[in-house]
């Protein structure tokens, strides 16, 4: 088979040095063994946002209309970096596809959509999925880091955007292995995000945004549930026992200050999906587990809000795409 990944993908980003406003304003800008019941709605309510309850408190950011919407915006920024590729491992014909954490059902959909011959099932904390959905699509309530129970065999398990969400990805990944949920050669895919974000040129370092980064890090750990670990995956995974592990990685710039038509409408995008989401990726973070007042939180949002829309900073967030296969370990089943 052809090395789906020849060559490490990152984007060449390149300053723009022709348009440097600081003051930039962008006007563009069921699980298999629980049922749902109403306890599953009764949303935690803090701080003026929802929060799943299902196992409540596992996951950290909100589930409220306003980040279902900012979660939709994001599947459009996925589309634009990704070229409107919804995944990238070499799968054909897949009969069986598992969705993990599917948020709003999104991606789920547009995959149905894709392949109407493949059975997708997605799973949350939160029932937040629409109703009308293509005919093979199903959402179930379900837990990841509980014990997997699938009877079927995926060919495919996507994961987007799951860090904070759980206590040790390793246990997930070795649950994924164990459990025997791939069909022989099926692959996982892993999308996620690294913190603080970065910069080339030094102009992140000691700004409120790179602070932002750090505390979320610092506060994620009090809460047992890292995030900014994508550079470890790799190895976790091939510790667990997966093969033919490939990565890439993206980068979204933190507004539009790279050059180029395609990387301007990519920062133009992140700087929405950021400023959108800052309140809901901070506040349950660091009023439950650094003991913050909200006061204090919406003060640091406001500096991290100039500072993404400052085109003097040239941050970026890099996007991990890992991808791996069963094929050589499950060909015994």
């Amino acid at each position: 088979m052809a090395n789906p990944f020849a060559g490490t993908v990152h984007q060449n980003l390149e300053v723009d040095e022709a348009d440097n406003d600081s003051a930039f304003e962008d006007d563009d800008a069921q699980s298999t063994t629980t049922s749902l019941s109403e306890s599953i709605y009764n949303y935690r309510l803090e701080h003026g946002r929802t929060y799943h309850a299902y196992n409540d408190g596992k996951y950290i950011f909100p589930n409220d209309d306003r980040e279902r919407d900012r979660l939709d915006l994001q599947h459009h920024l996925f589309n634009l970096c990704f070229k409107d590729k919804l995944f990238f491992a070499p799968i054909q014909n897949p009969r069986h596809t598992l969705d993990i954490g599917t948020g709003t059902g999104i991606w789920a959909m547009d995959f149905a959509d894709e392949y109407p011959d493949c059975q997708v099932v997605g799973t949350d904390l939160s029932p937040i999925q629409p109703n009308f959905v293509p005919p093979n699509l199903s959402f179930v309530i379900d837990d990841a880091e509980d014990h997997w129970l699938w009877e079927q065999k995926f060919d495919f398990i996507h994961f987007r955007l799951m860090g904070g969400s759980f206590k040790d990805w390793r246990t997930v990944m070795q649950s994924a292995y164990e459990s025997a949920c791939l069909a022989p050669g099926g692959y996982i895919e892993i999308q996620d995000y690294e913190l603080p974000p970065k910069s080339l040129d030094g102009s992140v370092k000691e700004t409120a945004l790179e602070r932002w980064g750090e505390l979320l890090i610092e506060a994620a750990k009090v809460a047992s549930r890292p995030i900014g670990c994508c550079e470890s995956f790799k190895e976790w995974l091939e510790n667990v026992g997966f093969v033919d592990i490939q990565q890439q990685v993206f980068v979204w710039p933190t507004n539009p200050w790279p050059k180029g038509d395609d990387e301007k409408t990519l920062g133009k995008w992140n700087l929405l999906n950021v400023t959108d989401g800052l309140e809901g990726f901070s506040l349950a973070l660091l009023t439950r587990f650094l003991k913050w007042e909200k006061p204090e939180v919406d003060v640091l949002c406001a500096q991290v809000r100039a500072d993404l829309r400052d085109r003097s900073i040239h941050g970026f967030f890099d996007m991990y795409e890992p991808l791996l296969t069963l094929q050589a370990v499950l060909t015994r089943v």
